[in-house]
C-alpha cells in the first residue's frame, strides 16, 4: 500500500473527490533465498519454451516491482541480500537505480550447503537500517523471497522491537511425504510478527496460520504471498 489514508469530500453535484495524499518513501531490502531449491523449475516457460527456475522468476518479479514502485514514488530506494544458512549482502547501499538490482543479481550464487535458515542476522541488519531510515522520515521494508519446502526459518530476536515492516513471498512444492510446506508457512507467519505499524494506515493486519487444505489443481508448485500490504 502506497498512499496514506485520506478522507473523501463531496462537492456540490454529488461527485466524490479523493484529495491527493503524501506518499511515504521506503527503503526496501530484498532478501533472496539461494538454497538449491531456488533452481527448481516452475510451470511457466519463456518464449523459447524453456521453463523458468524459481530464482529467475524472483529476479523478474523484483524488476517488475521496482518499476512499479518507482512509477509511484521515485524516492523509494532498494538494497539486496541473499539467504543461505544466514543472510549476506549482494548490494548494501540503498539505491533508486534499477541497474543496481541487475548488478546485485550477478552476485547471486546458489548455496549448496544452505540447510537451516537463520533470520537473526537479517533482523539485526534491518533493525540497524530502520533506525537510519526513520531518521530520514522513511520506512524500512524487508521482503523475503523464500523457496524451501521443508526447512522453516528460525531466529532469535525479540518481537518487541518492531522498527521495520516485513513481507514474505513463499515459493514451494505441493505438500508430500518428503516435505512440509505447511509447517514452513507457519514458521514464516511467526517471523512476520516483526512487522511494525505504519502511521495512518491500518496495517499490519493480524495473520493466522492456515489450516491444511486439499489442493485439486494440477500444478505441483505454489507461490504464496504470506503478507499482503
Amino acid at each position: 500500500m502506497e498512499a496514506r489514508e485520506a478522507h473523501s469530500t463531496q462537492p456540490p453535484g454529488g461527485r466524490y473527490i479523493l484529495p491527493p495524499s503524501k506518499l511515504s518513501p521506503e527503503d526496501i531490502l530484498f532478501c533472496i533465498d539461494v538454497d538449491p531449491e531456488c533452481l527448481i523449475e516452475m510451470k511457466n516457460t519463456s518464449v523459447t519454451g524453456r521453463p523458468f527456475t524459481r530464482l529467475e522468476c524472483i529476479k523478474q518479479g523484483i524488476l517488475l516491482f521496482l518499476h512499479a514502485k518507482l512509477a509511484v514514488n521515485q524516492d523509494h530506494r532498494f538494497a539486496y541480500c541473499a539467504l543461505g544458512k544466514s543472510p549476506f549482502w549482494l548490494k548494501k547501499e540503498f539505491s533508486s537505480e534499477v541497474d543496481s538490482a541487475i548488478a546485485a543479481f550477478r552476485g547471486i550464487t546458489v548455496d549448496s550447503s544452505a540447510g537451516h535458515a537463520d533470520l537473526t542476522h537479517l533482523f539485526k541488519v534491518a533493525n540497524h537500517e530502520a533506525k537510519k531510515s526513520r531518521a530520514q522520515n522513511r520506512i524500512l521494508r524487508v521482503i523475503l523471497l523464500y523457496c524451501r519446502s521443508s526447512v522453516a526459518p528460525h531466529h532469535q530476536w525479540p518481537v518487541s522491537q518492531k522498527l521495520f515492516t516485513f513481507d514474505v513471498v513463499y515459493l514451494h512444492d505441493k505438500p508430500g511425504p518428503d516435505n512440509c510446506p505447511q509447517k514452513v508457512y507457519d514458521g514464516l507467519v511467526d517471523a512476520l510478527e516483526q512487522r511494525c505499524g505504519q502511521d495512518d494506515i491500518d496495517i499490519p493486519k493480524s495473520l493466522t496460520k492456515k489450516p491444511p487444505v486439499v489442493d485439486l489443481t494440477p500444478s505441483d508448485q505454489e507461490c504464496v504471498p504470506v503478507s499482503s500490504q
